[in-house]
């Protein structure tokens, strides 16, 4: 595989050439730039199958080269410092992303989905979502992108009435659509959906609160949602929902 690497930081670009060099065999051919500029002539020159793209670079963002580039065939990663504004952007578009400093492990992961992935053809929807998420988008606007060993599915967060941990695994159950399971803990959605009007009522479960249609009070509490579907609540949850239906 060809990659691209695109950031202003020398040592940044260099300290990445020497991880993907000792822990990414199936990279054969590596080539830099280090902005917006540089970075359009290189992918046109070079045809890369995997670009680094900074999120932040001199003379311009990596979201300004993807918009003068538009359309492209390469799997993406951005680079990042810690932003977690960004970070969930990321999240919720399911790009790939690697936080400065790059570590050996979390780019070896990220190389081997990317190459897994390389056939995709839904990358534009998915920066769209992430471009959503970096704006004011909320509510009905708000998307997200999930993906399972079938498919990538693109999902507005209004459509989830619940997400359940199984095992290491998520469950979501989304409205009028078949359940979709993904390879990520439900922790990480938790904090990613909280914002947006999901509660965890129990260890293995998150709920849409738009989304209840019952709470029945009787052996510790259980939610109906407006599937049908019954979703335990914890008596250390039960305080705090009935405190947030009380304000709905």
């Amino acid at each position: 595989m060809k990659v691209l690497i695109i950031d202003n930081e020398e040592q940044v670009r260099s300290g990445l050439v020497s991880l993907l060099n000792s822990h990414c065999p199936e990279v054969e051919e590596i080539q830099e730039a280090n902005g917006v500029g540089s970075g359009l002539a290189a992918i046109e020159k070079y045809s890369p199958d995997i670009v680094f793209l900074d999120v932040e670079m001199g003379d311009g963002t990596g979201m300004d080269l993807i918009r003068k580039l538009g359309k492209f065939n390469f799997q993406l990663i951005f680079i990042t410092a810690h932003n977690k504004y960004a970070i969930d952007a990321f999240k919720f578009s399911a790009i790939d992303f690697l936080l400065k400093p790059i570590d050996a492990d979390e780019l070896s992961q990220a190389v081997s989905k990317a190459k897994k992935y390389i056939e995709t053809k839904n990358l534009s929807e998915q920066l769209q979502i992430m471009q959503e998420s970096l704006g004011t988008l909320k509510g009905a606007d708000k998307r997200i992108v999930l993906k399972d060993a079938e498919a990538i599915h693109f999902i507005k967060v209004t459509d989830i009435i619940r997400c359940e941990a199984d095992g290491p695994y998520t469950k979501f159950v989304i409205s009028n659509a078949k359940a979709i399971l993904i390879s990520k803990g439900l922790k990480e959605y938790e904090d990613l959906l909280g914002p947006f009007g999901f509660l965890r009522t129990h260890h293995s479960h998150l709920i849409n609160l738009k989304k209840i249609i019952r709470f029945d009070k009787g052996e510790g509490g259980s939610l109906i949602m407006e599937n049908n579907d019954h979703v335990p609540v914890s008596q250390r949850k039960k305080e705090q929902l009935l405190e947030i239906i009380s304000k709905m």
